[in-house]
């Protein structure tokens, strides 16, 4: 297939502006739009599952239905193994001080090399502000006012990720019927049109998902192989979860990149250069991420110009916040599909002379 024309420049900067509008709505509205969104992650991962069945003779629905239940006993598999986890907070606990002892150690001596460097933190008395007894206080009050919170805002958010499965089913089911519902409203001179539009739509939204999963390998790659390096316990997997978390915008990447340096710290304690070398490690891989590997994954999949898509992120960051920046390079690379399609009908005169000339027929058709 022909890559879709790029929009001109009227074209482009309408798109831009209808996509930071979008943004700014999606964004109140983010409790239903992220289960769409996963639920539409899952459908293009299980698509082709599906068609592969119905290629080999199964109905349609047999399929979906094997494939959606499939599904469900895999998530509900990792559901029972997290619980199991969780029984086990004993070990969790120890887990966790020990790993927090680390960090506390890597801070003291932080402390300590900053004083000795510059008489300006020595004169702060940064290393009696940090001792045991100030950082034990600090992360009591930190649990004490923001677990409570964190943990009653994952349960509000249960309800809408339970939308997910259900969402996809229907996706896999329906999606023909529905493509073909829309479709039959769309008037006769413009038909090709649409469906040309409905196929580059599924290619756009395609391409980003497979775009995202990239990213996602190139981003575990490159700080899996950074960690073995620096000779980090686990490396693979915490370069893969990392990697995962990054899905988050900014939240995710904080996240791992704390956690990595806590077990650098914790299995390291008197080199604390390895801890170092993880946070640049991860600030390293983060550069790339947001001028490299995202433009050259997500932004080619799309066929977005590398500094369009670091352009939309800013963008999208500044309108929506991390909603935005999550979903900037998708909404943007459906918006140019739709804004092109529209674009090519205004200036189409051929195919607005016939729809005229269709609807004076019809109306000449009808009785008097």
């Amino acid at each position: 297939m022909k890559p879709f024309p790029q929009p001109g420049a009227t074209t482009l900067l309408v798109v831009i502006l209808s996509t930071c509008l979008l943004l700014f709505v999606f964004q109140k509205i983010i409790w239903i739009v992220l289960p769409v969104l996963l639920a539409m992650m899952l459908y293009y991962i299980l698509r082709p599952v599906v068609e592969s069945l119905v290629a080999q003779g199964m109905h349609r629905g047999a399929a979906v239905k094997i494939v959606c239940l499939t599904q469900l006993v895999v998530a509900g598999s990792i559901l029972v193994l997290a619980l199991v986890l969780l029984s086990k907070a004993g070990s969790w606990q120890t887990s966790l001080d020990r790993y927090l002892a680390g960090g506390e150690n890597l801070l003291s001596k932080t402390t300590l090399s900053l004083e000795k460097v510059s008489p300006m933190f020595k004169n702060m008395n940064l290393s009696e502000k940090v001792d045991d007894q100030h950082v034990q206080d600090f992360r009591d009050e930190f649990v004490a006012k923001n677990l409570l919170p964190i943990t009653l805002g994952l349960l509000e958010w249960l309800p809408s990720l339970l939308l997910v499965p259900y969402i996809t089913y229907f996706m896999l089911n329906d999606s023909m019927r529905l493509k073909k519902y829309i479709i039959k409203s769309v008037p006769n001179a413009f038909f090709e049109k649409a469906l040309l539009l409905f196929s580059r739509l599924d290619d756009s939204l395609q391409n980003y998902f497979q775009g995202l999963l990239l990213l996602t390998f190139l981003d575990a790659f490159c700080l899996g192989l950074g960690l073995e390096v620096l000779g980090i316990s686990h490396a693979i997997m915490l370069g893969l979860a990392c990697a995962v978390l990054a899905w988050i915008p900014y939240v995710g990447s904080i996240i791992g990149c704390i956690v990595v340096v806590l077990v650098a710290a914790t299995d390291f304690p008197d080199q604390t250069w390895t801890a170092y070398a993880c946070l640049a490690l991860f600030l390293a891989v983060r550069m790339l991420d947001d001028f490299v590997f995202l433009p050259m994954t997500i932004g080619r999949k799309l066929n977005v110009h590398p500094l369009l898509s670091v352009l939309m992120l800013f963008l999208g960051a500044t309108v929506a916040g991390a909603t935005g920046l999550f979903l900037a390079l998708p909404l943007f690379g459906v918006m140019a599909v739709i804004g092109e399609a529209v674009a090519q009908v205004v200036a189409d005169q051929g195919l607005r002379a016939r729809h005229r000339a269709a609807r004076q027929l019809a109306a000449a058709a009808q009785p008097v």
